[in-house]
């Protein structure tokens, strides 16, 4: 891109400006003059208004506050210009002074302020927004109740034209200066593109903050006239900005972190603070010091208290906002702390059962081969006819025992087995039915209700069906024999889906579990010798880990035992597997 069509936008502004400033040095003081400059300023103006409302339309959202702020800016300054048209060209009259459009060009540079201090350069937390926003209308509140103390009294309370322009315009001259400081401070930190549009707003102000100056003098001096030279550099500042927002377009405006040091960022709070403890201070000084009428007095010290009433409201949001933020991050480190826990203990679980696993393999196989031995040799000796009585009872004892072995040692090798086995696509409401179905029909009807509740299209999950239905065989007849120690009571058994998991629940009213950290310990039991072997649930929290869900229990507090079983939906892994 060539350098004119870079610049173009500011060359234009520069050939309006001279050709305003030909007109202010040729013509005379008359009523087209005025016509000429009123309507010019009031049609760049709207210029203006128009082309920050569309860049507010057209920027990304950390940017878009940034123009919608200077939007409101100018249409409060436009708004005061349109005022000024009317009394002079439509009324042919006088601008008043005081007048009640004063108050809204003093505050019209308010939402540009809190546009450059919003600094959409700099990349911003959600958390710390709603404080930096309570920030700022604690500043606007005390600014208005400046305002309010030091020029209405001789406004609204008795007229004092020359107080009130001398307060108005000191005001006004301080307000032109914290805006220019907070710009120098935004363009000294920011870079790229956003310095750039920084700097060239910091030199549009200074200008009209330095001309306005001058306009004021000549207004209380008599020698000011719209169209003359004074309005130069009224005008020259709004051509300036118009060719600033047209050209940030083209601008590389990027939002980074912050990089710089960290007591900028106390710099709005600590002014905020500063603001609060001002007002007891300006009380006091109206009580005591302040030596204009009793009128005035009463209405400075009426504006204290309202001022404080507001702001302290402010400051209790504030600390309400910080304790929500606190104790959110008390629960979101809990959480992690449980979360951290849970898989660490899983973790370990997961090898404690991996290395007791092949030490089981191992002594399963060995124990094997003697104990098919003695039931081989058993066997034959219960099939002799000429034992005793005695023999026979205590062959009998022998060949249960071996019998009873075998079965551990079944179990064992169950255990250990590490073959994840093959997976398809099973469906879990049959699995639960079969296995509810086969272990109700081998009790006694009528001790215990067994529910199942189903989500209608449950999803499929992807496993092994022998191994799952062991699972639930395991946990329903854990829940069952729990509740015929308390002689009856009832299973609520739940499938439901939850995102993109298949979430199984089994919730008894019985005795509860004795110690929930040990449930999936190898060889932890708490039924009767000979009844259990206490690897059950260690085996089935070995197959939900291979199946790549998990498991967990816990007592409720209404009393019982819940387990809740998480596995991945198979439309899920699927898709997942393919990536």
């Amino acid at each position: 891109m060539g350098l004119f069509r870079r610049h173009r936008w500011f060359v234009a502004a520069a050939g309006i400006t001279l050709a305003y400033a030909v007109v202010s040095l040729s013509a005379h003081k008359s009523f087209a003059l005025t016509v000429f400059s009123d309507v010019t300023c009031s049609a760049v103006m709207l210029l203006v208004v128009g082309i920050v409302l569309r860049n507010s339309l057209a920027q990304p959202r950390q940017e878009r506050s940034f123009w919608i702020l200077l939007t409101v800016g100018f249409c409060l300054w436009t708004f005061n210009q349109l005022c000024w048209c009317y009394y002079e060209i439509v009324l042919r009259q006088h601008f008043p002074d005081p007048f009640f459009a004063d108050i809204i060009l003093f505050f019209h540079a308010i939402p540009m302020i809190a546009a450059v201090a919003w600094r959409p350069d700099i990349l911003k937390k959600d958390s710390k927004i709603h404080l930096s926003l309570l920030n700022f209308f604690m500043l606007l509140g005390w600014w208005i109740f400046l305002y309010a103390f030091l020029v209405f009294p001789y406004q609204y309370v008795r007229l004092n034209v020359e107080n009130y322009n001398s307060y108005y315009d000191a005001l006004y001259l301080v307000q032109n200066s914290l805006f220019l400081a907070v710009l120098a401070l935004a363009a000294l930190t920011a870079s790229g593109g956003w310095r750039r549009l920084y700097l060239h707003l910091f030199g549009a102000n200074l200008l009209y903050a330095i001309g306005s100056q001058f306009l004021d003098r000549a207004i209380l001096n008599n020698t000011y006239y719209s169209g003359s030279l004074y309005d130069l550099p009224f005008f020259a500042p709004i051509v300036w900005t118009a060719a600033v927002c047209l050209s940030a377009r083209d601008w590389k405006l990027e939002t980074t972190p912050f990089q710089h040091n960290p007591a900028w960022k106390k710099l709005v709070p600590r002014l905020a603070m500063f603001a609060i403890l001002s007002l007891p201070l300006l009380g006091l000084w109206a009580l005591r010091f302040d030596k204009s009428e009793a009128s005035f007095r009463a209405f400075r010290l009426m504006a204290v208290l309202l001022a404080m009433l507001l702001l302290g409201a402010f400051v209790f949001l504030r600390q309400y906002l910080q304790d929500q933020k606190l104790v959110a991050l008390l629960r979101q480190s809990r959480l992690s702390y449980q979360g951290q826990k849970q898989l660490q203990d899983q973790l370990v679980q997961k090898e404690k059962l991996a290395s007791l696993g092949h030490l089981v393999a191992g002594a399963a196989h060995e124990i094997d081969h003697p104990l098919s031995a003695i039931m081989n040799y058993s066997e034959q000796l219960w099939s002799k006819e000429n034992l005793t009585p005695e023999q026979d009872a205590l062959v009998r004892k022998i060949v249960n025992q071996a019998r009873r072995t075998r079965d551990l040692v079944s179990s064992l090798l169950s255990f250990a087995q590490q073959a994840p086995g093959d997976k398809t696509q099973v469906d879990l409401a049959v699995l639960v039915s079969r296995a509810i179905h086969m272990l109700e029909s081998a009790r006694t009807p009528g001790k215990t209700i067994v529910r199942f509740q189903i989500d209608q299209n449950l999803p499929r999950v992807f496993g092994n069906a022998k191994q799952l239905f062991q699972g639930f065989v395991e946990i329903i007849e854990n829940a069952l024999d729990a509740l015929e120690e308390i002689q009856g009571g009832s299973l609520t058994i739940t499938a439901q889906r939850h995102g993109p998991e298949v979430v199984l629940t089994f919730s008894d009213n019985g005795p509860g579990l004795r110690d929930p950290q040990r449930v999936f310990d190898p060889f932890y039991t708490t039924k009767p010798v000979g009844k259990g072997t206490g690897l059950g649930l260690s085996a089935v929290y070995g197959m939900v880990q291979d199946h790549g869900g998990n498991i967990s229990c816990e007592n409720k507090a209404e009393g019982g035992a819940l387990f809740t079983i998480r596995l991945p939906a198979a439309a899920v892994q699927v898709a997942g597997a393919g990536v």
